[in-house]
């Protein structure tokens, strides 16, 4: 976790940003490398980053270059995968390996993933043999894992220290670690025991003991433990960091906000892919080749182009209707419209639900029922409606009333369909946002083809 910047630092606006970059990437190109320099030193790292990274390919190392070394390394952390790979190319070894080493274990993890194998083992045979094991130990875990994002660069305390001892001990460490706002209290065998924070340390009288002023209700997460899990209970209860326990109970890291943030918008940018219908693949999407591109997206396209070929057969099935009644066939695009419509909202506000964790205390069948009432009044204020337009275009009161009873009956169909579906999804194993708008609005689009055609057959026998 980056500490407060220093006040010499300043943000600036996506504006001022813009400008930035435009002026930087002048001065590199003319060559005025000092004046280039100049333009960066009043920038935060992450600033620094996201101009580094819109400027052309053979820019962006001169401008890291122009970096002091240690604004290097915060600045190398903040930058994305693709441009740390590029500048890892572009450096000579000893540049990489200075900032490698630098690097915190859990973002230099995240580096390694993306590197070739042959530039991870090279670079971590070359770490530091401190820098090394710790890399090594998060590189050991499953992705998407506590035990793969958490930093083992934490402070710890025995029970038996003074509050003046502790203080001592944080002074000469506190440059090496993530985070000192908590400090965990281990056994001599590392078994976790406690907590503080270091508020409650220095407030403490100076010859108390850790033992004394430390909680030992410690609230932790396992290595195995899903990142996104992990990410809930800091959000749950408002922590700045997460300590990771392994089997034995024994502290091996813990996990920060910084972390958490990170975790998040991957989560939400994939759960937005899959409602989509793309799949990301967990690669950034603009920075990805289009065949890569069009080779995920396609999948869903023919699962989807198969399931309408459904709407089609229903449609030409009531040819001889269609050829009697030509007012019908005018109002398919509107009903299969709002259909899938009214289907997507309500499979959108269920997945979100969720994966946020809203609906563990209501029964699956409380909420169903809750968007099929939903979805029969909204039929029941657009279907009013739509008889009235109706009638307005066609001049025929059975053509009206059969699209404004098929209207309604789609609604509750769409809503039902919407909200039960990502339950049924999570209920085999499967991501519910995979229950996705495209898919929804496909099934309600041949169900609702099939009832409106019921619908006016019906209405069209009668009258």
């Amino acid at each position: 976790m980056t500490e407060q910047p220093d006040s010499r630092f300043h943000g600036v606006s996506r504006k001022e940003l813009r400008e930035v970059r435009s002026q930087l990437l002048m001065l590199l190109e003319q060559g005025s490398l000092g004046q280039a320099k100049d333009v960066l030193v009043h920038l935060l790292p992450a600033d620094i980053a996201e101009a580094i990274e819109e400027l052309p390919e053979a820019q962006q190392a001169i401008a890291f270059r122009l970096l002091s070394k240690d604004e290097a390394i915060e600045v190398y952390e903040d930058l994305n995968s693709n441009v740390q790979q590029s500048l890892v190319e572009e450096f000579k070894r000893q540049d990489v390996l200075d900032i490698v080493d630098k690097m915190s274990p859990d973002d230099r993890a995240r580096l390694f993933d993306e590197l070739p194998a042959k530039v991870v083992s090279r670079l971590l045979g070359q770490l530091s043999p401190m820098e090394r094991q710790a890399t090594a130990l998060l590189l050991g875990y499953e992705a998407d894992t506590a035990g793969r994002i958490m930093t083992p660069e934490y402070i710890s305390l025995k029970e038996n220290l003074t509050a003046f001892q502790a203080l001592e001990r944080i002074r000469s460490l506190a440059r090496f670690t993530e985070t000192v706002y908590y400090l965990y209290v281990v056994d001599v065998a590392r078994h976790l025991t406690g907590i503080l924070s270091l508020r409650d340390l220095v407030t403490a009288q100076t010859e108390q003991t850790i033992g004394e002023i430390m909680t030992r209700d410690v609230v932790s997460v396992n290595t195995d433990a899903d990142q996104e899990a992990v990410a809930r209970t800091i959000q749950r209860y408002d922590f700045l960091a997460m300590p990771v326990v392994d089997r034995e109970q024994r502290l091996v890291g813990i996990v920060t906000v910084d972390d958490v943030i990170d975790i998040f918008e991957e989560e939400t940018t994939e759960d937005i892919y899959r409602m989509g219908g793309v799949q990301s693949g967990g690669d950034d999407y603009f920075q990805t080749d289009l065949i890569t591109v069009a080779r995920r997206r396609v999948v869903w396209l023919l699962v989807l182009l198969l399931t309408n070929t459904g709407t089609t057969a229903v449609i030409h099935s009531q040819e001889a209707m269609l050829q009697k009644v030509v007012a019908l066939s005018s109002f398919i695009p509107l009903l299969i419209g709002t259909g899938g419509n009214v289907g997507a909202q309500s499979s959108t506000v269920v997945i979100r639900s969720l994966n946020v964790d809203q609906l563990e205390s209501n029964h699956p069948m409380w909420v169903i029922r809750r968007e099929a009432m939903a979805g029969a009044v909204l039929g029941l204020m657009l279907g009013v409606i739509v008889v009235i337009w109706a009638y307005f275009l066609q001049g025929s009161l059975a053509v009206a009333i059969a699209v404004g009873i098929s209207l309604v009956a789609i609604s509750i169909l769409a809503s039902v369909a919407g909200s039960a579906l990502p339950f049924v999804f999570r209920a085999i194993g499967f991501d519910p946002a995979l229950m996705s708008a495209p898919f929804i609005t496909t099934a309600v689009d041949v169900l609702g083809v099939t009832i409106y055609f019921a619908v006016a057959g019906f209405i069209l026998d009668k009258m």
